[in-house]
């Protein structure tokens, strides 16, 4: 009888931790995504300002123009960086994805668990470093490059 309770226990507090587990990953999933997303938007926002601040007449003017009866009208310059992103991530994604169906169909697998494993069979193993073989806590990134720099020479 005891043994059941204890197996429940068991059983109760295992799927607690798979739940903290799973929202931990949702939660990093969410933060690693939003990272990205910032760090996008401020680059792109940066790289405008930046050819803004250069040339700003030519900056309104925009790169072409297009023809409306007899006058001349040329684009805004967000408006032809948001044109030229919208065609650069297309190019990107399609791409891509061509190449990696091409990959996946060159190797016939089915599913995801068979493309893990052929893909397994042919990259090179990583080997573990267990125990670690040199130092592993660093206080700064000067100390990181210090040692890394020392780890190179050694083996020069």
């Amino acid at each position: 009888m005891s043994f059941n309770v204890e197996n429940r226990a068991d059983k109760i507090s295992e799927s607690k931790v798979k739940e903290k587990d799973d929202n931990f990953r949702l939660k990093a999933g969410i933060f690693l995504g939003s990272v990205c997303g910032m760090s996008a938007l401020v680059g792109f926002s940066s790289t405008l300002a930046a050819a803004k601040k250069r040339d700003p007449d030519f900056f309104d003017k925009g790169l072409t123009s297009q023809t409306v009866g007899k006058r001349v009208v040329h684009e805004a310059g967000p408006a032809l960086a948001m044109r030229a992103l919208g065609w650069g991530t297309f190019y990107a994604v399609t791409g891509c994805g061509i190449l990696f169906y091409g990959i996946w169909k060159m190797l016939g697998v089915k599913d995801l668990h068979e493309f893990r494993t052929k893909m397994g069979h042919m990259l090179p193993r990583i080997p573990k470093n267990d125990p670690p073989q040199g130092r592993t806590e660093f206080e700064n990134l000067t100390d990181l490059l210090k040692y890394v720099s020392e780890e190179g020479s050694k083996k020069s």
